[in-house]
């Protein structure tokens, strides 16, 4: 898609040429269940119309909007605008296993460092009120890792004895 900017819209400046090359290229998008030269036909329609109510974007356009050399120009980006969208679709797959894979590692990373840190105030007395809720007998924590833990499964334990206990209530 670099490339073929090179290629087109010689005679615009260099500002007129970018804002009309991410204009397209929004409107690839946002157009995309369309073939490409109904994209062009729709563009320069609409191009038109904005034209027609003195309110373009592309004041630069009025004279050559429907010249052989600007419609070739733009068929040819719309044309590298789709394939890149197309090759942006198909890569999804692996950039969301990327994003996976990231956040597994993420997680594996902290674990790790939480189990070489000691657990905070908060964590032991958090254990503490539930250990004296629920009558269990007390361990010593070691981390913060293992402190999470411990209070996770007394919670989803404890939990898990309420739902059954409000279940069997109703019947």
């Amino acid at each position: 898609m670099y490339e073929i900017k090179k290629q087109i819209y010689l005679d615009f400046t260099k500002n007129q040429k970018s804002s009309l090359c991410n204009y397209l290229r929004a409107y690839v998008k946002k157009y995309s269940d369309l073939d490409e030269k109904d994209i062009l036909k729709r563009f320069l329609d609409d191009e038109k119309y904005y034209q027609e109510l003195n309110c373009s974007k592309f004041e630069f356009l009025k004279d050559i909007l429907y010249e052989d050399g600007f419609t070739s120009d733009t068929q040819k980006y719309i044309h590298e605008c789709k394939k890149y969208y197309a090759y942006k679709e198909s890569q999804r797959p692996i950039i969301e296993a990327n994003k996976a894979y990231e956040k597994q590692k993420r997680e594996f990373l902290k674990k790790v460092k939480m189990s070489k840190e000691s657990p905070t105030k908060k964590q032991l007395y958090y254990y503490d009120k539930l250990c004296k809720k629920y009558n269990l007998e007390k361990k010593e924590l070691t981390s913060k890792l293992e402190a999470m833990e411990e209070i996770d499964k007394i919670i989803s334990e404890h939990n898990q004895d309420y739902k059954i206990a409000e279940t069997n209530g109703e019947n």
